[in-house]
């Protein structure tokens, strides 16, 4: 098992690139984005939640982060005032925002009825189901229970009664999937599979047993440095033909991450997303807020290259494919309860698009059985929003960090225009 203590993460942030500035000078109408003075009052803080830190040598990282303070975008849309701390009222996109966002609003409605969407984390988080509910309710989704038969938690091993610890800092990553896959796919079933410990060995088992359970879509908001083991975990792990899995690329800026850099995955990159007086209503960029803080993407050191994946430049697996909302500076509402104060909190992370992207695929229907669904995007490739500004950091083949037409690994082949780009 690989060592893996990514940079030390538990510390304030404070806007110091584009992105939060972008949705108040496009809102207002002042085009394009300049770096945030730390001193100016559109300021966002936040801290990256406490799975983003490794408790041991071995274990996973969780790619979320958590607003503490500010503005956000949602919240300078509407002229709300109040700060994003507080978890009275919700601060960030709610499910009507991603919707019109990717052009989901009518298959939101429509689809996802049958299908099964998994959730895969690390220890138990013993208020999801409640909180659940209390996000579902509050944006008139239809609601999601144990008893309807519409929501699961079980252990890696598929026990609902033998479930791992609880653990505070992995429940803000379960309420925050939870919540986007609700967004999304409000129609679709929700099983959470809780692994032991955050180790590769233990996700990769919930991997196997959502597969095992019956969901076509797994979603997976974690990751770490790369290792010469990553081959032999994807054939043990993520070769699921017929299933779209979805990974988040990370969240440290430029630079490869597993299992995001799997064969078999969907890689998600992550952007900044912001009202716009465009005909789409919405514009994005690459979320990129220091050098090491924004979506992850890279060259893969050992994964072999896809046979859909075509850029030149990199030989080996080349990340992301696709991408979604994760700045937090723009960030998405989700409601917790368990270890923070009951309420109402905004997140950001690539930990919000892998979850996204693995419910637009819900959308799109069940995957051919003998597919591996990464490939999708790539025969669609108009079908989806082309993010052509911004970058993840420095790299020497320009298009590995940087946005631009077409094709680029912070983005991938962009966001969702509606579900096309995510069925065969």
């Amino acid at each position: 098992m690989r060592t893996n203590f990514p940079h030390i993460r538990l510390r304030w942030h404070r806007v110091g690139s584009a992105t939060a500035v972008t949705a108040a000078l496009v809102l207002a109408g002042f085009g394009t984005a300049v770096h945030a003075d730390a001193t100016t009052s559109a300021k966002v803080t936040w801290a990256a939640t406490p799975c983003a830190t490794p408790k041991k040598t071995g274990e996973l990282a969780c790619n979320s982060l958590r607003v503490t303070g500010g503005t956000t975008a949602f919240q300078k849309a509407r002229g709300i005032t109040p700060k994003a701390a507080d978890a009275a009222t919700p601060s960030g996109y709610g499910p009507s925002d991603l919707q019109s966002a990717y052009g989901l609003t009518a298959a939101a409605a429509a689809n996802g009825s049958g299908e099964t969407i998994a959730i895969v984390d690390a220890y138990n988080d013993p208020n999801a189901e409640a909180d659940l509910a209390k996000y579902r309710s509050y944006y008139g989704l239809p609601a999601c229970t144990s008893a309807s038969g519409c929501f699961k938690k079980v252990s890696q091993t598929g026990s609902t009664t033998s479930l791992p610890s609880s653990d505070a800092g992995w429940s803000e990553e379960i309420s925050l999937d939870l919540d986007m896959v609700s967004a999304i796919a409000p129609n679709a079933k929700i099983l959470l599979v809780e692994a032991s410990s955050s180790s590769m060995a233990n996700l990769g088992k919930a991997v196997n047993e959502a597969v095992t359970l019956g969901a076509k879509f797994v979603s997976n908001s974690y990751g770490g440095s790369e290792s010469s083991s990553d081959t032999s975990y994807d054939s043990s792990y993520f070769n699921h033909p017929g299933v779209a899995i979805t990974v988040s690329a990370g969240d440290e800026g430029y630079g490869a991450e597993y299992p995001a850099a799997s064969k078999y995955v969907t890689s998600v990159g992550g952007t900044a997303l912001s009202k716009s007086s465009t005909t789409r209503g919405w514009t994005e960029t690459v979320w990129n807020t220091s050098s090491t803080e924004g979506t992850g993407s890279g060259c893969s050191s050992y994964d072999a290259k896809p046979s859909w994946q075509t850029d030149t430049g990199c030989t080996k697996r080349m990340i992301a494919d696709v991408s979604a909302v994760a700045d937090p500076a723009t960030g998405v509402s989700v409601y917790d309860s368990y270890g923070v104060t009951a309420g109402w909190y905004t997140f950001g992370g690539t930990s919000a698009s892998s979850p996204i992207i693995a419910a637009v695929y819900a959308l799109a229907g069940t995957p051919g059985s003998s597919d591996y669904p990464a490939q999708y995007p790539y025969q669609h490739t108009s079908s989806l929003n082309d993010v052509t500004s911004g970058n993840n950091g420095s790299c020497s083949t320009s298009y590995f960090c940087t946005a631009t037409s077409g094709y680029d690994g912070p983005t991938g082949w962009g966001t969702p225009k509606g579900v096309s780009a995510f069925t065969g």
